[in-house]
């Protein structure tokens, strides 16, 4: 049986990006911006996991250095040269390449466009629930509380 209104295939580039650019609280979402994200996952109805086609323009950054303490992630650059910072430093990264980081580790990371050109990549993360961020450089923390993320300050203070 074929339900009429199940996207089957779609071009990704042609997927309109997501209306509200970042989740975080201000002072945060603002440094979001020339980050843009395309929901593939929420497209198809995925529930166990979630895919962005995600474009960083020069300058801006996939997230906050941020690390999960359930969810495992996994990038994949397809275009562009990002660098991506993780606790052990800086890695240069270019199209082909991947990486991933496994929750419950600690380890923070994000990407940073530091060229001219537009950098797009895949990113994968699964869906757990319970899940809880930490973000190493920036006085936040962050609770997946029924599927929507809830925001404080490092000593638990609402934002």
């Amino acid at each position: 049986m074929n339900d009429q209104n199940v996207t089957v295939a779609v071009v990704a580039t042609q997927v309109t990006p997501r209306i509200k650019p970042s989740n975080y609280p201000e002072p945060f979402a603002s440094r979001m911006a020339g980050r843009e994200k395309r929901t593939l996952g929420d497209l198809f109805g995925l529930s166990n996991f979630g895919v962005n086609l995600t474009r960083l323009l020069p300058g801006a950054c996939s997230a906050l250095r941020h690390a999960h303490s359930k969810q495992d992630e996994f990038i994949y650059i397809l275009h562009g040269h990002p660098v991506l910072l993780t606790d052990a430093g800086e890695t240069q990264l270019s199209p082909g390449m991947c990486a991933g980081f496994k929750a419950g580790t600690g380890d923070g990371h994000h990407l940073v466009n530091r060229t001219s050109e537009e950098v797009s990549y895949l990113e994968v993360g699964d869906r757990s629930t319970g899940d809880s961020a930490v973000y190493p450089d920036d006085d936040l923390q962050a609770a997946l509380v029924e599927g929507k993320w809830q925001f404080a300050h490092k000593d638990g203070s609402p934002y």
